[in-house]
């Protein structure tokens, strides 16, 4: 089966265009949506990737319309290729995953969304060994000051029950379930 998608991104723009490529690409269902690209919940896109079976093919007009970045894009095709469905973008001829050439030309791009990816988690890493180093302090801020810390280890360790000194604390149970006994 030759699955179709299109989408635009404001209800001021057409969908004609797209679905008059899909129908000349042969598709013989065309899912079709108006949903910003920045949007992660595209509800026609997911319901076009759950009926992809071994053999489909998904085809869209453009890249763009598929997805909003290189990562969402590799995601999309992930599942794509999980199902054992193929790929086709009309305007982007080495994204075809029909053949040699389209899939080549998807693991390089997959290669470097890879080694973009582990660059970005080394700086980071960098980053935050510094800022330790600095004395930063990473997480959320406490819900209780240290003094109100040890007020509740001293409570517990007088046998009070942790749900009575979250009531009287304002804070959850588990709050009060992480700070030691005194």
């Amino acid at each position: 089966m030759i699955y179709g998608y299109a989408r635009v991104s404001t209800d001021g723009q057409s969908l004609d265009s797209q679905i008059s490529h899909l129908n000349t690409a042969e598709c013989q269902l065309i899912y079709s949506e108006t949903a910003s690209g920045a949007k992660t919940e595209r509800r026609e896109l997911r319901k076009c990737l759950a009926k992809l079976k071994p053999g489909d093919v998904l085809i869209v007009t453009r890249l763009d319309r598929l997805a909003r970045s290189t990562r969402d894009l590799l995601n999309v095709l992930a599942e794509v290729a999980e199902k054992g469905a193929a790929f086709r973008s009309i305007s982007d001829a080495w994204a075809d995953t029909t053949t040699p050439h389209g899939r080549l030309m998807l693991t390089i791009l997959g290669g470097l969304a890879e080694f973009e990816r582990e660059l970005i988690r080394t700086r980071t890493g960098e980053g935050r060994t510094r800022a330790k180093a600095r004395g930063i302090k990473f997480g959320r801020k406490p819900k209780l000051t240290p003094d109100q810390q040890e007020y509740v280890a001293r409570l517990k360790a007088e046998g009070e029950s942790v749900r009575h000194i979250a009531r009287i604390m304002g804070v959850s149970k588990a709050t009060i379930g992480r700070i030691g006994a005194a």
